[in-house]
């Protein structure tokens, strides 16, 4: 059914928008980490359990140095700036610790596919149109398709972008990314041939006669795009143009003051980007890097380079102390690793219970080798054998010092529920996009058995096994707006959670494994005043109505860094 918003809730927003816009014509002049502020007659909503809401709050030097009731609006400075927020809902920041912000906004991929074709041929003309605007290039990028489109197309796929060029390679990445569809003449620059053997972590599809059909599944697509990437001009600049000129506004626009960066490619240099932004004072959120460990590179060379990469300078918005690694690959195609195997043999492969990039063993050495020097991971594990073999590995890896996260927690045995809790690991979990909510879940019933697809991304069942859960958008695979999450966990029954567990999941427990719990993700005296000003009291509305929400100003320790 369309969802409406409420006209209560539409003459608020006008009103608050309104404010907001006078503001704006005010502000600009304005050295906000000099001047004293007082935010009176609002609607703010903490996180902070001892103090959970009030009315004013004063800023200094971007700190929180008063917040309370409309008797705090006595403690401010005859000089300070006073800004009346008209009964207008305020909350802290959001953080969004999942996310891929470069690969989401770099210029180098050159085009993307119709979401909505439902055939091979819808594709063609988008690839032919490309082909033509990009002469000059030595490589054809784009993303975008469907793998199971071309899974039911007969003949190779190799051979649709044959058609297309012959004499210049073509990389199509998949729309989750865990595929790539390449032209023979990718192949051939890759060295990849009917002797080819799989690389760790990913597949190399072959037609009846062992000739590669042009189908690069999980890592064997990842290492084609880094060889793709690599041969094109200007890669580090489009990256950062990419970040500085989308992704970056694009966050503060949706209210996101705080973010992981999930799979950093150092061997791309994406470090070295975020560094530059961060040294031009152009970071309008705190950044967290998660370094990639590449599954095909040697583990000694790797742990080595990875201890040099260590960056956690307390002063600066970014800080490069987090490892991301993938257990397995992801459900639809039947590469989620998984106890039981698949009802259908997707792929061809003679094990059908999916596979590992990283497995357990080698999880447990990284953890081991890399946990001492500060660094927490992330790791990417969907099917129910890849939660359990990651909960595994960090129990086995033994000091309890990190702070680790599971993330897309898709299928969780039951049993391993209560293992979260006891292992300190945080449950990070995507439901912005519709394949999360409950009636998609059964779609999968010809992959798996259907009777694991009645609980998909278990968040009210790991809470209620007191797991720390963190809420994130997985961005570009679904969508930023942290308000379609919120609205999707609070109404995804079976297993929704309540609209405070789904806000505390977007600040202070999301604050934690970003290792900044004592700086922001709370609004309380003496943190930093990174907060966001909203058209409507999320927590008050109906359900229905959250994703309708705008941010109107977004503020990173005290500053505004947007303002519709």
């Amino acid at each position: 059914m369309k969802q409406v918003m409420s006209l209560k809730n539409l003459l608020f927003w006008l009103a608050c928008s309104s404010f907001i816009y006078c503001s704006c014509q005010k502000d600009e002049a304005i050295n906000w980490n000099k001047i004293e502020t007082l935010y009176y007659n609002g609607d703010i909503y903490t996180v902070n359990e001892n103090q959970p809401k009030a009315e004013a709050m004063i800023i200094k030097g971007g700190k929180i140095i008063a917040i309370g009731g409309a008797e705090i609006e006595n403690l401010a400075s005859t000089n300070a700036y006073r800004v009346n927020l008209n009964g207008a809902f305020v909350m802290p920041g959001i953080h969004d610790v999942h996310m891929h912000p470069l690969e989401a906004a770099s210029e180098n991929f050159q085009f993307s596919l119709d979401e909505n074709a439902l055939q091979v041929e819808d594709y063609v003309l988008d690839i032919e149109k490309a082909i033509d605007q990009n002469e000059s290039s030595d490589w054809i990028l784009g993303w975008g398709f469907d793998l199971n489109i071309l899974l039911n197309t007969p003949g190779d796929p190799r051979e649709i972008l044959d058609q297309l060029s012959s004499d210049k390679p073509i990389a199509i990445m998949e729309r989750t990314s865990h595929s790539v569809w390449v032209n023979s003449k990718a192949l051939q620059i890759a060295q990849i041939d009917s002797n080819s053997t799989d690389p760790s972590g990913g597949i190399i599809m072959k037609d009846a006669n062992g000739i590669p059909n042009g189908l690069l599944i999980d890592n064997a697509g990842n290492e084609m795009i880094d060889i793709a990437i690599s041969s094109t001009p200007d890669q580090s600049q489009n990256d950062y143009d990419g970040l500085v000129n989308f992704a970056l506004p694009e966050l503060a626009k949706n209210g996101i003051t705080s973010i992981c960066d999930a799979r950093t490619y150092w061997k791309r240099e994406h470090h070295k980007i975020w560094q530059r932004i961060a040294n031009e004072d152009k970071l309008t959120a705190r950044v967290n890097l998660g370094l990639w460990i590449y599954p095909s590179e040697d583990d000694n060379y790797q742990v080595s380079e990875l201890k040099s990469l260590y960056q956690n300078d307390s002063a600066s918005l970014l800080k490069i102390n987090q490892i991301k690694l993938y257990s397995d690959g992801i459900v639809i195609n039947t590469t989620s690793a998984m106890h039981n195997d698949f009802n259908v043999n997707l792929l061809g492969l003679s094990t059908n219970n999916g596979l590992n990039y990283i497995d357990e063993s080698r999880m447990t050495s990284y953890i081991s080798a890399l946990e001492p020097v500060g660094f927490d991971f992330h790791i990417h594990a969907i099917g129910d054998r890849g939660v359990h073999e990651a909960l595994n590995a960090i129990e086995s890896a033994g000091s309890n010092s990190g702070r680790h996260r599971l993330t897309h927690v898709e299928y969780v045995n039951h049993q391993d529920l209560p293992r979260f809790k006891q292992l300190n690991v945080t449950a990070d979990a995507q439901v912005a996009g519709d394949f999360s909510q409950p009636e998609h879940w059964h779609e999968n019933d010809h992959l798996v058995n259907p009777s694991l697809n009645s609980n998909i991304i278990p968040i009210k069942s790991l809470l209620e096994n007191n797991a720390r859960l963190t809420l994130s958008s997985d961005w570009d695979v679904s969508d930023l707006n942290p308000f379609i999450g919120i609205q999707n966990a609070v109404t995804r029954a079976p297993q929704e959670i309540a609209i405070t567990e789904a806000i505390k999941a977007y600040t202070i427990d999301a604050a934690y494994i970003m290792r900044q719990e004592e700086t922001v993700g709370t609004l309380e005296v003496g943190k930093d005043a990174d907060f966001i000003i909203l058209n409507q009291n999320i927590t008050e509305i109906p359900s229905e109505e959250i994703s309708y929400t705008k941010v109107l100003e977004t503020y990173l320790k005290g500053t505004p860094v947007f303002k519709r």
